[in-house]
């Protein structure tokens, strides 16, 4: 393969991530960077406290478990459902953009799918059946998590995209390749799932991930580095 082509290839790898929109957040970037020093402190702490289950906590609950005011609770968000959310979004965005940054422009399609939904599993690695238990109950909940869910099978179907004209795999449905191995992470993070794995929802994704991604690489093609 020549520089131009190697380049041309690599060009093509970060202009497909680049296409992908993002989801919508919850609270904007500019807001993001209005937050005190203490309000992060806050969310932090709430992003452990959730773990016990959030759905029948009150405000002024969660201001006590936390040590806070309610007022400081009330500058960050106008309501439960809405700091519930910040929290959720805030971690899960985290994580995303951990995973964007494992990708190198001079991975494979195919290496870059499978480390970066690696690093994206992380989201699910600690779940709680008290957390994924009131996530199944809250509606803005669940829409803000298939929101995050769908980003990472737009992800993962670009770069299948780009295996496919590469001749790295067959030409396969992408999108229903991207919409299995993307959402195992999701799926085993559901609270009646979990209860029937013999690991962690992040170890059982990562298992069925490899088992997958081996049987879409073409024989002719074995070079694939995880192989």
């Amino acid at each position: 393969m020549t520089i131009n082509a190697l380049t041309k290839e690599v060009s093509s790898l970060l202009v497909r991530l680049r296409e992908v929109p993002a989801p919508k957040p919850v609270i904007t970037r500019q807001r993001e960077k209005e937050l005190t020093t203490r309000q992060r402190e806050v969310l932090d702490q709430l992003s452990e406290l959730f773990d016990s289950g959030f759905a029948e906590m009150t405000m002024s609950e969660i201001a006590s478990r936390v040590n806070c005011s309610l007022r400081t609770l009330y500058e960050i968000a106008d309501s439960k459902d809405e700091l519930v959310l910040i929290v959720i979004d805030r971690n899960l965005r985290k994580v995303g953009r951990s995973a964007i940054e494992i990708i190198d422009p001079w991975m494979t399609p195919l290496e870059a799918i499978r480390l970066y939904l690696e690093a994206a599993t992380v989201a699910v690695e600690s779940t709680t059946e008290e957390f994924a238990k009131d996530l199944e109950i809250v509606p803005s909940a669940q829409k803000l998590s298939k929101d995050h869910s769908d980003y990472l099978v737009a992800i993962t179907r670009s770069l299948l995209d780009l295996a496919v004209e590469r001749g790295d795999i067959a030409d396969v449905d992408t999108a229903a390749v991207a919409r299995v191995v993307a959402g195992l992470g999701r799926d085993f993070a559901h609270v009646d799932v979990m209860k029937d794995l013999r690991s962690s929802p992040k170890v059982a994704a990562d298992d069925m991930l490899e088992i997958i991604m081996r049987g879409l690489v073409l024989t002719d093609t074995k070079e694939a580095p995880w192989i």
